[in-house]
């Protein structure tokens, strides 16, 4: 089941010998991996990307592991530290803070994604001067990769946010990405588990900064590794962030629909006995009179929340897009210190 279809190979978008040039030497490079129970895949994991990415800093949060995951990736050659706070957003957010470079590659420690991709999908960040390069699944050669549940999760939300945001990505969910320097240190994370990729596909979106998407390979766990992900727990968390985001980032499209649907509602309430009064001066039913009236008058509260709620989300992204300008100033004036 393939989520990628429409989205280019990352190996057809680039020469193969874009390689070599994909990890400049002047490139900082950080391999952030967050990690809960993963010691059948850390180790390979860390070893396969430090073979394709030989001058980057691969760092592994271990995120209350139980297993042997955080020893595994220690005698792996990984920089191994602890993520206290449970879930992966946590996780993600104590990494944006916590780490330096000029380019970050995130990724699921389950051994799923493509290492060999990693190279190249950095050369088109920093080739194309790009903020995030997301990788889409592409699982046409491993038909055992998704749950048929995981499947219809990801073609449902990712129509939403297609719907609600602009449809610039065929994978929402995608764990394998690339970030800028000014990408990172201007994220304002405040997701708590997997709704992480939601909420950075949205930032992108609604910050309309420069990003791209390439299908990679995408393979099923190996014998004995279990998925954190549940289909039906974690998708109604990414629902009520899908919520939320629309809430905050889009607030003049939701309560005007909302104010849009009750004064259509009240005013269907309200005609047959506006009719009835012209015909005969009477009232008859005076409670659905009274409902309606209810209803115009919240149409119009919430018409009025949504214009005050509009004019503090136009606020709010001026104040992230001055954070990502400063943050990319910061970035070039570490490229240039000697």
């Amino acid at each position: 089941m393939d989520f990628s279809t429409t989205a280019p190979s990352i190996s057809q978008a680039f020469e193969a010998d874009a390689v070599a040039a994909a990890e400049p030497r002047r490139t900082r490079v950080a391999v952030l991996i967050p990690c809960f129970n993963e010691e059948l895949t850390i180790g390979q994991q860390v070893r396969d990307f430090r073979s394709v990415l030989p001058r980057a800093d691969i760092y592994v949060y271990d995120n209350n592991s139980t297993d042997e995951t955080a020893v595994r990736a220690a005698k792996a050659g990984a920089i191994v530290r602890s993520a206290r706070l449970q879930g992966k957003g946590n996780t993600v957010r104590l990494m944006f803070a916590d780490i330096d470079a000029d380019a970050y590659v995130l990724v699921d420690g389950d051994g799923t994604y493509d290492p060999a991709a990693a190279p190249l999908l950095i050369h088109a960040l920093v080739h194309n001067n790009l903020d995030m390069v997301s990788a889409a699944r592409d699982a046409r050669h491993d038909g055992a990769a998704y749950r048929p549940g995981h499947a219809f999760g990801n073609r449902l939300l990712t129509g939403l946010i297609s719907m609600a945001f602009g449809r610039r990505f065929q994978d929402i969910l995608s764990g394998y990405r690339v970030f800028s320097h000014r990408f990172v240190k201007s994220f304002p994370a405040a997701s708590v588990g997997f709704e992480i990729e939601t909420e950075l596909t949205v930032h992108v979106l609604q910050m309309r900064l420069p990003a791209a998407e390439y299908s990679a390979f995408y393979r099923s766990r190996p014998e004995g590794s279990q998925s954190k992900l549940n289909t039906v727990r974690d998708g109604v968390r990414i629902l009520r962030m899908i919520g939320l985001l629309l809430r905050e980032e889009r607030p003049m499209q939701v309560f005007g629909y909302l104010a849009a649907a009750l004064f259509a509602f009240g005013a269907v309430l309200t005609a047959p006995i506006l009719t009835t009064y012209m015909e005969t001066g009477l009232v008859p039913r005076l409670p659905t009179l009274v409902v309606s009236i209810g209803m115009m008058i919240t149409a119009l509260i919430s018409l009025a929340c949504g214009l005050i709620l509009d004019t503090v989300a136009r606020l709010r992204l001026e104040q992230r897009r001055l954070a990502y300008l400063a943050a990319g100033r910061e970035s070039s004036a570490t490229q240039v210190a000697p």
